[in-house]
């Protein structure tokens, strides 16, 4: 196997508030390879989106990479000139953010907005551009291209603004597309022509795909592979095959127990215990350790590293050979 297409290395970010930092991202570290589906699944908060959007320079301006790499390619992008990093992005990363109506500009024409992108790096001229904007909008399921080019976001639905974010994101063949909470607010008959229609377009491209999702049910159908995320680590990390059979962190067991699953009528729905604080200080701990079922001192005194948990398969937690043998 060549290189991973991407390589995030214990990564750490903090962001700076006028009464005390936040610890967001504490030591994050995986890759995705060529043509792989990558899920990344957790609360609001647990620093899924933050850890993406770091890596390629899109941090707010309290925010700050305190220590990791995130090499592209053979390129540490934590280490490129802003300019540098605008080439990439776009061209050979692509990004569908969380709300279309806001990432949208609304006083531009959609065609308009999908050949900007096009037409900043250089990608095409403004005839071709033309030409393959008609086309993604086709390939988007949008009826009727040319009439529609001229139309303003306002004029569509949020499902079809959602495909509008993701033919801007495709508009120059990413190898990588970070899709960032892509149904968000879209209801279930949309979420899935919307997974079904990036499903399609990952198939004929050959890219790779980073979901970021609270949605489990929508990784799991999805993604080659699953990451959980909670406090800013990665709790655990396996095949979706795995992850489905043999989730064996406490945080995963309650995400799944949370959820409604097909052919379990009647089945309870546990949610998990209290919330997710925000943490202002470094860990010393399990993040998880206050809403646990299975919490020790030695949880609340040591933070677990993700460790081996069989093939393929890697979690972080004191306990795991505990939880694993209960739970089965």
């Amino acid at each position: 196997m060549g290189e991973p297409l991407l390589s995030i290395d214990d990564l750490h970010v903090k962001f700076s508030r006028s009464e005390d930092e936040v610890y967001a991202v504490n030591g994050v570290s995986f890759t995705i390879d060529a043509n792989e589906a990558l899920g990344i699944v957790g609360e609001s908060g647990s620093g899924k989106s933050v850890t993406l959007m770091s890596a390629i320079g899109l941090l707010r301006e309290n925010g700050k990479i305190t220590s990791g790499t995130a090499n592209f390619q053979g390129q540490n992008l934590l280490k490129l000139r802003p300019k540098q990093l605008e080439d990439i992005r776009g061209r050979d990363i692509g990004v569908v953010f969380q709300d279309p109506m806001t990432s949208l500009n609304p006083i531009m024409r959609i065609g308009d907005q999908i050949m900007e992108a096009m037409l900043t790096h250089h990608y095409a001229g403004r005839k071709e551009a033309f030409e393959r904007t008609l086309q993604l909008l086709h390939e988007m399921g949008i009826p009727d291209p040319k009439s529609r080019f001229k139309s303003y976001p306002h004029e569509f639905s949020g499902g079809m603004r959602q495909r509008i974010m993701i033919a801007i994101a495709l508009a120059c063949e990413p190898q990588l597309l970070i899709a960032d909470e892509p149904t968000t607010a879209l209801d279930v008959t949309v979420q899935m022509q919307i997974l079904a229609l990036l499903q399609d377009l990952r198939r004929k491209r050959g890219m790779s795909v980073v979901m970021v999702t609270h949605d489990f049910g929508l990784a799991t159908n999805f993604c080659d592979n699953i990451i959980v995320m909670y406090g800013g680590q990665i709790m655990e990390k396996a095949t979706t095959d795995q992850f489905i059979r043999e989730a064996a962190h406490p945080y995963s067991l309650g995400l799944k127990r949370s959820i409604i699953e097909v052919g379990h009528k009647g089945k309870e729905i546990l949610p998990i215990p209290k919330t997710a604080k925000t943490l202002t200080a470094a860990l010393t701990g399990c993040p998880f350790a206050d809403r646990c079922n299975y919490t020790t001192d030695r949880c609340r005194q040591e933070v677990p590293q993700l460790r081996a948990f069989g093939t393929n398969h890697e979690l972080a937690c004191h306990h795991a050979e505990e939880v694993a043998c209960y739970v089965r």
